[in-house]
């Protein structure tokens, strides 16, 4: 698949992002990773200029809950519904409906298997094979957990 990975806001610590980038290539995966500090619509142009099927967000500056629903309303209005987004990084248990209502399909805490991330990969890859929902603009009865 090809993956968009992307530190959204003023976060400056891309120690996990680099981590996931380098197991999903090891995995087989295209991956692209974005640099520091970008703004949502930086991140949907990515997505869009490198026709992604993935968008992996990480976050730990506690804007979450604002970045990344600006992001998945930014990939749907730019007719970018079939991508898949997942995010990681420090979002407390209390924000995770409100991301998956965004459009959300999996968060992964701090100390997540990297194989965890690459399972749920292969699960939305069978998904999207079945012609089932995954995408951002999809219907947001699943996610991976």
């Amino acid at each position: 698949m090809r993956i968009v990975i992307a530190k959204p806001g003023l976060d400056g610590h891309d120690r996990g992002a680099k981590v996931i980038a380098r197991a999903l290539r090891d995995g087989g995966h295209d991956v692209i990773y974005t640099g520091l500090r970008k703004t949502p619509s930086d991140i949907v142009r990515i997505v869009n200029d490198e026709d992604a099927e993935v968008l992996g967000l990480s976050t730990l500056s506690g804007a979450h809950d604002s970045l990344i629903p600006k992001i998945c309303d930014g990939l749907r209005e730019g007719d970018l519904g079939a991508v898949v987004v997942f995010a990681g990084g420090i979002i407390p248990d209390r924000d995770l409906e409100l991301l998956y209502k965004s459009g959300v399909r999996a968060i992964f805490g701090p100390g997540t298997p990297t194989s965890d991330v690459l399972e749920f990969l292969d699960e939305a890859m069978l998904r999207m094979q079945n012609e089932l929902p995954t995408g951002v603009g999809e219907d947001l009865g699943w996610h991976w957990n």
